[in-house]
Parts: C-alpha cells; structure tokens; sequence
C-alpha cells in the first residue's frame, strides 16, 4: 500500500510539472509580442534620444522616410548601434542636388536604404572596436547591406567617415555615435547617377531640321558662341519693363544663363556708397522705397549691361515740386532720364565734350537723350534753367556702374510745335489758247485785223 500511495505520488507530481511547463511556455509566448509587435516604446529608448538629440537633421530624415515604425521593431527584438552623421555634413556639406534627389516623392525606397545603412543590429561600442592589428570587422546593416569598422592612426572609422563622438548616447536599447559625414551605400550612389544622367538626357531640346539660306542656298551656319562677360546682343529697351511700372523689368537676374555679374549685390553696394559720401539720400531713397528701380538696375547689370547714373544732390531734390512727383509714374521717368546705358566717367565724358562740342547721351526714358556740353571747365548738361553741372565726379566706379553728382534735376526738352497759318491767296488762271487761233492771230495782227476776233485781245 506505502507503494501504491508513492506512485500516486509520483504521478501527480509528474503532472503538476508539466502543467507548470506548458502554462510558462504559454506566458512566454503571450509575452513576446507585446514587445515586440506592439510598437510601444519606452521614454528611455535609443529612437527616443535619437529624436531628442543634436542631430535634427538625421531624425527629420528618419520621420520623412516613415521608418520609426521599422525602427521600433527593430529595437523590440535586439540592440542597435546608429552612426548618426553631424548636422553640418546634412546641411551644408552634402550635393544639394544629391539632397533634392533624397527628398522627392518617388525616391522613397533610395531614402530607407540610406538611413538604414547607419544602424547594425547589434551593440558595438568604442570600447568594442577592433584594433590595428585585427583589421578592419565587418557588420551587416538593417538595410541588407554592411560597413567595415576600421581603426588607424589612432582614428576609429566607420567606412571612410571617422567617429568624432563615441559613445554619445549610450541606452539599455542600444546607442548612438556621431560620425563627421553622411555614409552613402553603392546603390544609393548607382540610383543618383542614373537618374541625373536620365534627367540631363531628357533636358536636351530637341533640334529641328537645318535650315537653308535663300540666298547661298547653303546651310546656315550657327552663330558662333558668346564669350564670357560679352555684353547683351539685344539693346538694353529690350531688357527693361515696358513701361514706368512698379513691376521689376523682365530681364534675367544673378540666376540667368550667363552667370557672370551679381547685378544686385553691385547696385546695393554703389547705394551705401551714396548713402556714405553724403547729400544724396533723396536719391537712394527713392531707387529704393518710392520704386522699384534698384530691383531693375541690378537685374540689367545681371544680363551684362553697364549704367551711368546722373545723381542730383539733396539740394536739387528739394526743388522738385509736389506736382511734379505726384502724377502715376513720375519718379520712374524722372530717374530713367538720369541714367545712361553706357559705362562713362569724369575723364570719358569731359574728353567728349571737349572734342566734339555738344555730345547727346541716350537714357532709359527712351527716346529722349540728355545733352551735355563743356562749360567752365566741367561737364554741364542739359540747357537753360534746366541744366545742372557735374558736382561730385566719380562718386562710384566698378566698371558695370558709375555714378556721377550733378546739381541739379534733369528734365527732357519740349519741344514746341508752331503751326504756320497760310492765307487763301487768289490766282487767276488764264486760258490757254490753241495752236490753229495763235497763228490766226498771228497772221491778222500783221495786217493790223487783229479786232475782228475777240479771241485775240
């Protein structure tokens, strides 16, 4: 009977054991997807301080890429390592059309494989990092890919970019180091370089058929290309608005195709030197808040076009009347007829007066020049109570602009059109007789007949 009770038992304790077993493999199992497949994150994770970190740019990427979710699964089954690139090698230091390309809609997948070439996952410290004498230890990516782990010269790589920030942030989860540049992956750079060679394939105009000249009837030759700071082809009322409006003139700016002169930053700098050499604020005033002349002047320069500018002083400024400013578009005009499309100086301008006398200049007010003439040993322009001298030569000289002072304010000429009055003058047109009554008249006035006909009185 002691026998039977120590089976029953023995039995019994048997089955206690495996219900203990099987009810802990099932605990085990409900477990593991609540860390996993959930998606819940703890507040002291790696993904945590990697959004909370210095590297901003690296974790907008990340959100841009949606891989936060990915990321998070990741962190659920085991740690990771993330070599996290500084923000200046994000911003200023990477292709910005490598960048555009990164960010577009359609290359989504070229993003996820990049970002996820700087996480392994496993925990590698710097303390873990191979010597000189191991070489160089290879590690598999989240993106299927892998890095090589290299130290030399007392310098700890991660492919060809060093650690400057081992260990930054260290978490139970895994940990961050900062690297000085972005890790690019092989098919991420092969993707790029398709895409702009496809881009620059399809950018290229179609060409038409040749064309043949009438005249030779040979084909017409292309003209032959523009050097490098050649000025415009086309005259400069080409490149200006149509008329005295606040729009900015149509002309390229800085961004044009010959990229060869900063317009704006050259109209800017002679308008603090206006400012600087003093008397001449109305002037910069109103090329700056009263038009939008400044805009137009430094997008003519842009396209390659040289200014004179004829500055009246202060002083001339204010005998302006308010009659004179107040009509739609005035200031423009006023201006455009101090400013000549050519590059003169003091010297360039007194020579030419000197040598030809009465010298016209074209302006922007299109068709009306400005005269000048020499006159007490300077340049004066303009005539009558209209005239103004030149007061300040040379204020500013860059060779695109030169700004000349005058004294005075500049007004084109009227010209006055005086229509002749004619008198209706009476004129007596007498008869024109014919040939046959000529010689009979003729004829009877030899013989003194001549009365018989009335014809021939």
């Amino acid at each position: 009977m002691d026998r039977r009770i120590y089976g029953g038992s023995a039995a019994v304790n048997l089955i206690l054991s495996l219900l203990f077993f099987s009810a802990a493999s099932a605990l085990s199992k409900n477990q593991i997807p609540s860390s996993s497949g959930s998606g819940q994150i703890n507040s002291n994770s790696v993904l945590v301080a990697l959004l909370d970190s210095r590297y901003t740019e690296l974790s907008e990427l990340v959100e841009k890429a949606l891989l936060l979710q990915t990321l998070e699964e990741a962190v659920g089954r085991h740690n990771i390592t993330i070599f996290a690139p500084r923000n200046e090698a994000l911003e200023r230091d990477l292709d910005p059309e490598f960048k555009r390309f990164l960010l577009e809609p359609g290359n989504l997948k070229s993003l996820q494989t990049l970002l996820m070439f700087h996480i392994i996952p496993n925990r590698v410290g710097s303390d873990q990092w191979p010597n000189e004498e191991s070489g160089r230890v290879k590690h598999d990516t989240l993106g299927n890919d892998h890095v090589h782990l290299i130290k030399g010269d007392g310098k700890k790589m991660v492919d060809s970019a060093e650690m400057i920030r081992p260990d930054d942030l260290t978490r139970p989860d895994g940990l961050i180091h900062g690297i000085e540049r972005l890790l690019i992956p092989r098919s991420v750079q092969e993707d790029f370089n398709n895409r702009r060679s496809l881009r620059s394939i399809s950018a290229v105009l179609p060409e038409g058929a040749p064309e043949v000249d009438p005249r030779t009837n040979r084909l017409k030759k292309k003209p032959a290309p523009v050097p490098a700071g050649s000025p415009p082809a086309l005259p400069i009322q080409s490149a200006m608005a149509p008329g005295p409006s606040l729009a900015p003139a149509p002309a390229p700016g800085p961004g044009g195709k010959h990229h060869h002169f900063d317009g704006e930053a050259q109209v800017k700098d002679f308008i603090h030197t206006l400012l600087h050499y003093g008397g001449y604020n109305e002037m910069a005033d109103i090329l700056v808040n009263l038009t939008s002349l400044a805009t137009e002047m430094g997008r003519l320069v842009s396209e390659g076009y040289v200014l004179t500018v004829l500055a009246p002083n202060d002083e001339a400024m204010a005998k302006l009347t308010t009659d004179q400013l107040s009509e739609p578009g005035a200031p423009e005009q006023i201006v455009y007829y101090h400013i000549i499309p050519e590059y003169q100086t003091e010297e360039s301008m007194y020579n030419s007066v000197r040598r030809f006398g009465k010298v016209k200049f074209d302006t922007l007010r299109f068709p009306h020049k400005v005269a000048a003439k020499e006159a007490d040993g300077s340049v004066k322009f303009g005539d009558g109570e209209r005239s103004a001298y030149l007061f300040d030569p040379d204020i500013y000289t860059d060779g695109r602009i030169s700004v000349q002072g005058i004294d005075g304010v500049l007004f084109p000429e009227v010209e006055e059109v005086v229509e002749s009055v004619k008198k209706p003058v009476k004129k007596v047109v007498q008869q024109r007789r014919g040939k046959l009554l000529e010689v009979t008249c003729r004829m009877l006035g030899a013989i003194g007949k001549d009365n018989y006909l009335s014809r021939c009185l």
